[in-house]
């Protein structure tokens, strides 16, 4: 069995008590030992398998997004700015679809919180109370209207993501028709308005590929700031098998046995999702071990 992926178990303590208090933010910032990474449309510096901090000292300008601070400290933080990145000498840059697997819990977890405020910050610029400007506070967790003064938080997405079995213990997988060739996956989808949990997977998976479940168990949750989405991850027991993809968001869609996934595998004609992600989690758990590469 995989071990959990990193989106889903980087924790850092996000010291929302300070978010409020702007004397302590300026003073965090202040602090020599404080540490900023640099963000713009989701993308982070990368080198040797880290994200490339710097001091607020030399830190661009841009808006500043407080993020937590390291495990025992009083006074530093960890923040991102929103700002333009120069393609690097060294290292890359990538966002988290590119570069998960390579970081470490804490850094997944913290480039997860900064791509999706600076993702919520772009696209709500204005209330939508009534059209007037936003301006940013708590550290860039809370947008406040100029004109009557509305506050407005980040909104997080549900939506679920779910590995679907069938009695002879074959998995199904799907590939949406914007993904490269032979790339596939589990199924997934966001939550209506007014739904559960588990009546999203069982509609899900009947309006995309046509088959009916149950038994649906709950495995893991995992951020996925793009835009703004928390996936929440099950297992689902299938009890038709008849597979009618619906044209739209899914193109194919077919059963595997272990066999076939290894043979696929094998010769490239299947593409797995990055191995950071929960949904490689679940096919990972059901194979008994996928092997690397």
């Amino acid at each position: 069995m995989t071990e959990i992926p990193s989106l889903a178990r980087g924790f850092v303590d996000r010291a929302g008590h300070h978010r409020s208090d702007d004397a302590w933010l300026d003073s965090a910032w202040r602090d020599e030992d404080s540490r900023v990474v640099v963000v713009q449309e989701g993308r982070a510096r990368v080198a040797d398998g880290h994200l490339v901090w710097t001091t607020t000292a030399v830190a661009p300008p841009g808006e500043r997004l407080f993020l937590g601070v390291p495990s025992g400290s009083s006074t530093a933080a960890y923040f991102a700015v929103v700002g333009e990145i120069s393609e690097p000498a060294d290292g890359h840059l990538g966002s988290l679809r590119d570069i998960g697997a390579q970081l470490d819990p804490i850094e997944a977890g913290l480039l997860a919180e900064a791509a999706a405020l600076e993702q919520w910050h772009a696209r709500h610029p204005y209330c939508p109370r009534c059209g007037a400007e936003t301006v940013s506070a708590m550290g860039g967790h809370l947008r406040r209207c100029v004109a009557d003064g509305s506050e407005h938080y980040p909104r997080t997405d549900p939506a679920v993501i779910m590995l679907v079995v069938d009695d002879d213990d074959r998995a199904l997988l799907a590939r949406q028709s914007s993904w490269p060739h032979g790339r596939m996956s589990t199924l997934a989808g966001y939550v209506d308005a007014g739904e559960t949990l588990e009546q999203a997977v069982a509609r899900e998976v009947f309006e995309e590929v046509g088959v009916r479940v149950d038994r649906l168990h709950y495995v893991a949750s995992q951020p996925w700031p793009f835009p703004s989405s928390l996936m929440l991850a099950f297992t689902a027991h299938a009890t038709s098998t008849s597979i009618a993809v619906d044209g739209v968001e899914i193109s194919t869609a077919r059963w595997f046995t272990r066999a076939d996934m290894a043979t696929a595998l094998d010769d490239g004609s299947l593409q797995l999702p990055m191995r950071s992600s929960v949904a490689f989690r679940l096919i990972d758990t059901w194979f008994g071990g996928l092997p690397a590469g």
